[in-house]
Parts: structure tokens; C-alpha cells; sequence
């Protein structure tokens, strides 16, 4: 029995492969981050990780007795794409069961799709799968990019993005026929490996498959997460990979003849430069961390243009990704695969894709995880070098076939329809970066005060859980501060979808912004919003036996008044020792502000140190604690603004509000 028909890849097959990858893709993105939304909530191991067990579905296929019936192909590609329209218009537990179903079919559907073709040995199927490939990797980065930050089509009336694409790719489903009985028009050769060893050869097949998958989710769907890594503005980023993705398009449709040219000695290198490139973009941006609690506050090296060229070899090569799929993919199906074997090699695919989750958040969250949570201290660059080495071994039973590498034939016309959709689809990235990015006028004084906001804003989630960027902005803009320090803002990772919420209220706030610490460092997200141009950025990091720390430091000038600014977010307890070597940064300055979630309480003795040197903005405007409408704040308050005695105060703020679970506190101070 047959699943699905693909002997003449057509734009039907390509548009459904598209939509399923893009789904697939924006799926396991918001899974993962709803099962981190759970464990942020509870600041430990929480229950609901036990769906991650959803990605072993592919172990099904080892026990099936017989073919799979023709419509099950069907049915499991149905419910992926339902599963993404109806997952995002859930809260967090709802769109956590919701996409885990969708990731468990897709891992379902995609070794029934590889059996199926390699029975019918359709290579030129495979093509279709690798232009839609490329096609789902383009329309992630564009709806990104809409999004200032976040998938544009998880937000309110954009949602229809999403039904659409399912609609597109349901009708473009019906143009692939269902064959009731298959008939082999194509002899298996007279020499195969034997069972074992086919077997074994398909599970570093399908190993380097979903390696291929994670690196493209890990960075390239969501390049904004290159731009933190890096501090490497996103729009510069952005033109050099949509135009790398445009120029392989172009290649692979229009100038076949250049893939000639390329060997198995030259896809060998490609991969090995490339994972190189790409460990060492990660490398340059690590902190090496002293030891010894001396050698802090550490401040931030300084880096060149030099220290970019890693990060300008990734992009130039990644498209190494893509053609890896290809032949990846070609090998599989050439090897006839049987389901049960399929079955095998995807259910270990899946435990690489699990382990590979768990490792990249791990770098983050070591401190909460027991035992061997502290190896992962440090350790991004290792997690995409391992992928990447994976990805290179993998390839050793693939790039032999370059030569013969599965290519769409079909008219020019529609090679160039196509072509021009995807270098359509990315120069519209790029013009949408430029055009939907903050320009903040250059800011006038009004009057003679400033107003001061810091906010933890937990990862852009609510008090009950909930994905909250919008609501965080609204109270932002309610609050109307000149200056904003936030907290917990690391979201640009998978564990936050890949979102980043810095550049997303930054847009929305048309405000300059600043995001300290590089996110292969591990530390809390703090980042920098101000009306006023924000001079001299840096970043310091504080001594840290539990989670890494991190200070940001800057200059604003209001009128013509030069203020320095701080924001920090201290780690659990706010350790003495980190309170005193943010001490340290302040001491000597003046015209200091400074903010944060301090994460200790005014009748602790790190308060008392700090308002030795510094005035609390609270207790300036409200000496006896108690504001005009009765609020006490005294007993739960952590989040502090501070400032040097020069500086006077004329209202002070302390909004609980369910937007976060932190409340916002704002001081107004005049001169």
C-alpha cells in the first residue's frame, strides 16, 4: 500500500511541503517554550515535561505488523497543520498538548513519506521536499521579522496567516493521488548491504536528517537570535542571509549547472568550514569566567570587526544545511527502506533531537538542574559544535551522491515563478526590517523631570502564565517613562520560541535600545529602552556561583543633564558579594540611576549597604513607606531604583500588576 504520489514535483507538492516544514518548524518552537513557561513558573522541573515523550512517536512504526493504510498519511499530515492554527489561540498548557501533538505527527509523517518514495524510488520528490524546505526557512524569517521579533502569525487577526498556509497546503495535498497498490517500477539492486548494516547505515541517516532540522531551528528559522549572540545589528544580518538563501534558490531552479561543479571532496569541506564557522561564532561571544571572585566586576572585552568574520562565514555557508538535506534525504530513499527500519532510525532521531533540546536550555537553566545542570555552565559553543560535528559525521554516508543530486525538472517559466517567489519572499524581509525597526526622533526635554521605569517583565509572561508581550507594553505605555530597565528579557533562545522581546517592545515603544549580556553567556536577559540616545553601552558581570550575572552600564543625556545609568537583575537571595562589587561600578560616579530586580528586601543588609552610598527613589518621595493611596510596599519589595544624592525625586511608583509577576516601580526625578 502507498501513502503519497510524487512523480512529477509540481508547485502542489512544493507549497505542501513548505507549509508542513514551516508548521513543523513553528510547532516545536512553541512547544519548547511553553514547557520552559512551566518550569519558569515553578523555578524548577515541572510535571508537564513529561510531554517532551511525544517526540519518541517515530517508535510506533517498529511495531506496525503490516504497510500502513494508504489515508494514514493523510490523516497524520492533517493533523499537523490543524494542530498549528489551534495551538496558537491556547494558553500555555493548551498550546503545549496542542503543538505536542503536531510535533508527534510530523515525526510520524515524515519516515512514512521517505518509506513511500523510497518504494517508488521518486528522487525527483525529494527535490520538491528541498525547494519546500527552502520555502518554509524564507516564510519563517519573513513572518519574524513582521513580528519585530516574534512569529507574527501567532498574534491576534495575523493568525489567519497560519489558516491560510493550511488551507494552501490541505488543497495542495489533494493534487497528490493515493495509490491502493503498489507496484514497483523500479528493481532494487542486485547488491545490498546486509540488514544490519542498512539498518545501522539508516540510523546515521536519519540522525544527521534531524540534525539538519535542529540546526536550522536552533538558529537560522530565527536569525534575530544571531543579532544577540553577536550584537550585530539585525539588519545587517538579515540582507546576508536572505541573500544567501535567495542565491541557492536561484541555483538549484535556475543555474543547475553550477552544481556540477561541486564534489564530494568540496561538500566534505563545505561541512567541515561550516561547523567550524559556526562553533567559533558561538566561541568569540563566550565569556571566559575567572574562577577566583577577585577578578570582578568583569567587564565585557570590547570586540573588532575581526571578532565578526565567524559570524559572517555561518551565513555565507549555512546554505550547506540545506543541500546536506537534500542528499541526506536522497540516501535514505535509495536504500529502500522499510518502515520498520525507518522506524528505528527516526525513534533514535528523536532522542538526538531531545537531547540536543536539553542541552541548549540546559546552558541557561544548569543552575536548577541537579547534578548535571553545572556541566552545561559555559558550554553553548559545545552544544552547536556537537550538532555540527553530528551533522559532518552524517554526511560521510551521503556525499558520495552529489554528483547524482536529485534535481526539480520542470519549465523554465515556473522555475523562475518559483525563484522569484523566494527572492521575493526575502527581499521583502529585509525592506520589512528597515521599515517596521525603531526611529526614535532624537528626544526634547520637556520640562525639567525624567521619569524612570524598571520592570521584570519574566520572559514576557503574565503572573498566571500566560505570553504577555502586549500587556506588558500597554502598562509600559501607561506608565510613560522616559527610561526603562527590564529584566528576564533573554527570550531570543529556543526555551523563549526564539522570540525576541527586546527588539519587539522597542519597535512597538519606537525607543533606542540596548540588550547587555550576549546570550551564549547564560546569564538573566537585562536590556536598556530610553527615549534619548543611549552612549558608551556596556556590560559587566558580577561574580556568580549559581546563575551568571550582569550589569549594564550607559550614559544619557537629557537636556543638559548627563545621567549614568545601571541595570542589573542579582541572582537568587541577591548575593552580598554581587552587591558589593555593583558597588564597586557606582562608587565615585555621579548623577546615578540605577535599577533592577535586586532580589533583596529592605530589611536585609544588602538595602542597607546599597543606601549607604546610594538614596532609594521610594523612600525619597515616601519616607514612612506608605504612599498617598495607602500602598505599603515594604515587606515584598525587591525591585529598586536607586540614585546618587545629587538627584532629587518628585513621585514615586510601585504598580503591582498582573502583566508580570514582578510589579513595575517608576521614579520621576526633576532637576
Amino acid at each position: 500500500m502507498s501513502m503519497l504520489s510524487l512523480r512529477t514535483p509540481s508547485l502542489p507538492a512544493i507549497a505542501f511541503f513548505g507549509v508542513l516544514f514551516l508548521f513543523f518548524f513553528q510547532l516545536l518552537a512553541d512547544f519548547v517554550a511553553a514547557i520552559y513557561a512551566f518550569g519558569l513558573l515553578e523555578t524548577g522541573i515541572p510535571f508537564e515535561l513529561i510531554t517532551i515523550l511525544v517526540l519518541f512517536s517515530p517508535v510506533v512504526h517498529i511495531f506496525l505488523r503490516s504497510d500502513p493504510p494508504p489515508i494514514l498519511a493523510y490523516i497524520l499530515a492533517k493533523l499537523v497543520l490543524m494542530s498549528r492554527v489551534i495551538e496558537v489561540l491556547l494558553d500555555p498548557r493548551g498550546s503545549l498538548v496542542v503543538s505536542g501533538i503536531g510535533v508527534a505527527c510530523f515525526l510520524l509523517l515524515l519516515p512514512l513519506i521517505l518509506w513511500d518514495l523510497g518504494r517508488k524510488q521518486d528522487r525527483e520528490a525529494i527535490a520538491a521536499m528541498s525547494i519546500g524546505l527552502i520555502l518554509a526557512l524564507a516564510l519563517s524569517v519573513l513572518f519574524r521579522t513582521l513580528g519585530s521579533g516574534q512569529d507574527i502569525s501567532t498574534e491576534g487577526w495575523w493568525q489567519l496567516i497560519g489558516w491560510v498556509l493550511a488551507i494552501l497546503a490541505g488543497a495542495a495535498s489533494v493534487h497528490l493521488s493515493i495509490v491502493e497498490e503498489y507496484k514497483p517500477d523500479v528493481p532494487e539492486p542486485l547488491f545490498m548491504p546486509s540488514p544490519t548494516k542498512r539498518r545501522l547505515r539508516l540510523v546515521g541517516l536519519s540522525i544527521g536528517l534531524m540534525t539538519a532540522f535542529v540546526l536550522l531551528y536552533f538558529v537560522f528559522t530565527s536569525p534575530q537570535v544571531l543579532s544577540r549572540w553577536s550584537a550585530v545589528d539585525y539588519r545587517i544580518i538579515l540582507p546576508v542571509m536572505m541573500a544567501m538563501v535567495a542565491l541557492w534558490t536561484w541555483i538549484v531552479l535556475m543555474r543547475q549547472e553550477i552544481l556540477r561543479w561541486v564534489t564530494p571532496a568540496i561538500v566534505l569541506l563545505w561541512n567541515a568550514l561550516f561547523v567550524v564557522a559556526l562553533a567559533l561564532t558561538v566561541y568569540v561571544y563566550q565569556v571566559a569566567f575567572p574562577a577566583d571572585s577577585m577578578a570582578y566586576p568583569l567587564a565585557a572585552a570590547s570586540l573588532s570587526w575581526f571578532h565578526h568574520i565567524p559570524l559572517l562565514l555561518t551565513l555565507v555557508l549555512f546554505p550547506i544545511i540545506l543541500l546536506d538535506f537534500t542528499l541526506l534525504t536522497d540516501e535514505i530513499v535509495i536504500n529502500f527502506p522499510s518502515i520498520k527500519d525507518l522506524g528505528i532510525g527516526f525513534s533514535l532521531a528523536s532522542l538526538f533531537l531531545l537531547v540536543m533540546i536539553f542541552a541548549h536550555v540546559f546552558t541557561t537553566t544548569y543552575d536548577y538542574i541537579p547534578v548535571v545542570g553545572p556541566l552545561f555552565r559555559d558550554k553553548f559553543w559545545l552544544v552547536h559544535l556537537f550538532a555540527g560535528i553530528v551533522l559532518f559525521l552524517a554526511m560521510l554516508l551521503a556525499y558520495r551522491r552529489v554528483r547524482e543530486l536529485p534535481l526539480l525538472r520542470m519549465p523554465d517559466q515556473i522555475a523562475l515563478i518559483l525563484t522569484a517567489s523566494v527572492a521575493g519572499v526575502a527581499a521583502f524581509a529585509v525592506l520589512v526590517a528597515l521599515l517596521v525597526s525603531a526611529s526614535p526622533a532624537s528626544a526634547a526635554t520637556q520640562g525639567n523631570s525624567l521619569k524612570v521605569l524598571t520592570y521584570n517583565i519574566q520572559q514576557g509572561y503574565s503572573a498566571d502564565g500566560l505570553k504577555n508581550y502586549d500587556g506588558q507594553i500597554a502598562l509600559m505605555r501607561e506608565m510613560d517613562a522616559n527610561i526603562i530597565g527590564l529584566q528576564e528579557s533573554d527570550t531570543a533562545r529556543i526555551a523563549g520560541g526564539n522570540s525576541d522581546v527586546v527588539r519587539y517592545f522597542a519597535d512597538k515603544l519606537d525607543m533606542h535600545s540596548y540588550y547587555g549580556p550576549s546570550t551564549v553567556t547564560g546569564t538573566f536577559g537585562i536590556a536598556l529602552l530610553s527615549d534619548y540616545s543611549i552612549e558608551q553601552p556596556r556590560t559587566h558581570f558580577l561574580y556568580s556561583e549559581g546563575e551568571q550575572v550582569a550589569v549594564i552600564e550607559a550614559e544619557i543625556t537629557v537636556g543638559e543633564q548627563d545621567y549614568t545609568v545601571f541595570v542589573t537583575h542579582l541572582g537568587n537571595g541577591g548575593p552580598m558579594i554581587q552587591q558589593e562589587q555593583f558597588l564597586e561600578l557606582v562608587e565615585g560616579k555621579e548623577n546615578v540611576i540605577a535599577m533592577g530586580d535586586w532580589n533583596f528586601r529592605p530589611h536585609e543588609e544588602q538595602y542597607a549597604l546599597t543606601t549607604a552610598l546610594l538614596d532609594d527613589t521610594w523612600t525619597l518621595k515616601w519616607p514612612e513607606w506608605e504612599d498617598d493611596e495607602g500602598q505599603n510596599p515594604q515587606k515584598r519589595k525587591i525591585d529598586y531604583i536607586f540614585v546618587t544624592p545629587d538627584i532629587r525625586v518628585l513621585d514615586a511608583e510601585f504598580v503591582d500588576d498582573p502583566a508580570s509577576d514582578h510589579p513595575a516601580v517608576s521614579a520621576t526625578i526633576w532637576w
